[in-house]
């Protein structure tokens, strides 16, 4: 097995580079396959790199220049398909590596896609609504003649949303002269989205972590569960499971996290941050720092906001018996054989947080079918896909004797390797 300080030094910021945690975890699941070095150079190369000048007209009439990014890291199996990410750290490895996971993702739940990801470097905190619409159409134009249906389709991620996903929608279809519904995912009801879209990462968390639980013989309403993130993600992780039965007995954000040993009221929580802008000072919880929030006692810990928050420095401190993975990358490489010798059950993010991408593709099928599904259906075939895709991995983790995240990756790089053989290589 490659070991995570032959390809970086945990004593640098390497070990948050998540460009070369992917290539770790990359070659850890292609030796144990005994991929030859030839097809390794095609699987961990991307496909094609884009990086676009975006000047825009500021609200006060300055001209600012952003920089955009659009990586396809894989079109073997169908179209890229990944998001796009709006931040003031965006950086080229940041979306190789996010571009990567989504080629891995879908292939692990069988969908018939590649990955693709996008960001631009802008901060959204700073910028008027007019701004981001700019900024979107422009980045949008730069990058047109490599999206599209049938060949690499955008959808919301870290401070874009269903009205970036309109934008970028109406520019393409103005520069195609046609309404194409289908070039981008997460897109309003009234465009063309799907139901069930935006519960669909967090509702796929939910399934992951039921499951698991029973690995554990933990009934649903006796398990505690500890959510890092708030957002879309965590939050409706967070409310689904509460309506589950399943105690949420914290939240861990940036400026701290509010706890409760007997479950937090999610509902009241949220009204209480959207009047007071943060979860502390929750009236029937305890503040406490993010860092405490981390070392509590509980049956899941579910990352769901950013990389990197689980590292070679606090892994030993985790008090979990399952972590499932709503972020991508919240688990650095280092930190995996950390959690695999405590023997916590993790559930990779290339299968937890897959149900975003799946709900993506229906609304895909939905747009170029031209007929709608109701939100019961949306479910149903979403609870499916990731139950069965749940247990794939376990299966192959027993062939093998691996743990979850090179079972997950091994499934993956299986599937996407094979099609390529299938395709060949033109030349």
């Amino acid at each position: 097995m490659v070991t995570a300080d032959a390809v970086l030094n945990t004593h640098t910021n390497d070990e948050h580079n998540p460009w070369k945690n992917a290539a770790i975890r990359f070659e850890n699941a292609a030796a144990r396959l005994k991929l030859d070095d030839g097809m390794r150079k095609i699987l961990k190369t991307p496909a094609k790199e884009l990086t676009v000048a975006i000047p825009v007209v500021l609200d006060d009439g300055r001209i600012e220049v952003f920089t955009g990014y659009r990586v396809q890291h894989s079109i073997a199996r169908g179209p890229a398909k990944g998001g796009i990410r709006y931040a003031p750290d965006v950086s080229l490895d940041e979306v190789r590596a996010l571009a990567s996971w989504m080629t891995w993702k879908c292939a692990v739940v069988n969908l018939p896609y590649g990955g693709g990801k996008g960001g631009v470097i802008c901060d959204p905190a700073i910028l008027s609504p007019t701004e981001l619409e700019r900024i979107t159409r422009r980045y949008t134009a730069e990058i047109l003649d490599i999206i599209g249906p049938e060949k690499d389709i955008p959808a919301p991620d870290m401070n874009t949303n269903e009205q970036t996903m309109a934008w970028i929608m109406d520019t393409y279809s103005m520069h195609k002269r046609q309404t194409t519904t289908g070039v981008v995912t997460g897109k309003p009801l009234d465009l063309g989205g799907s139901r069930g879209r935006p519960e669909a990462t967090g509702r796929g968390c939910l399934y992951v972590t039921r499951e698991s639980l029973k690995r554990f013989d933990i009934a649903p309403t006796d398990a505690k569960v500890v959510i890092q993130g708030f957002g879309n993600v965590g939050g409706m992780a967070a409310r689904l499971m509460s309506r589950e039965g399943i105690k949420v007995i914290a939240i861990i954000e940036v400026d701290g996290a509010v706890h409760n040993e007997n479950g937090l009221d999610i509902e009241a929580l949220m009204k209480h941050r959207r009047e007071t802008g943060s979860i502390l000072d929750f009236p029937e919880a305890q503040n406490l720092t993010s860092e405490e929030g981390f070392r509590l006692k509980c049956d899941v810990l579910l990352p769901a906001a950013k990389e990197n928050v689980i590292t070679s420095a606090n892994a030993a401190s985790l008090n979990c018996k399952i972590i499932c993975e709503g972020a991508n990358g919240p688990t650095t490489a280092p930190a995996d054989q950390i959690l695999a010798d405590r023997g916590i059950f993790v559930v990779p993010d290339i299968l937890a947080n897959a149900g975003g991408v799946t709900v993506s593709y229906f609304e895909w099928v939905q747009d170029r079918q031209g007929y709608f599904w109701n939100e019961k259906l949306v479910n149903e075939r979403l609870e499916e896909i990731m139950v069965n895709s749940f247990y794939d991995v376990l299966k192959y983790a027993r062939e093998h004797t691996v743990e979850n995240r090179t079972a997950a990756y091994m499934l993956a790089l299986d599937r996407v390797a094979f099609a390529i053989k299938l395709r060949g290589l033109y030349a």
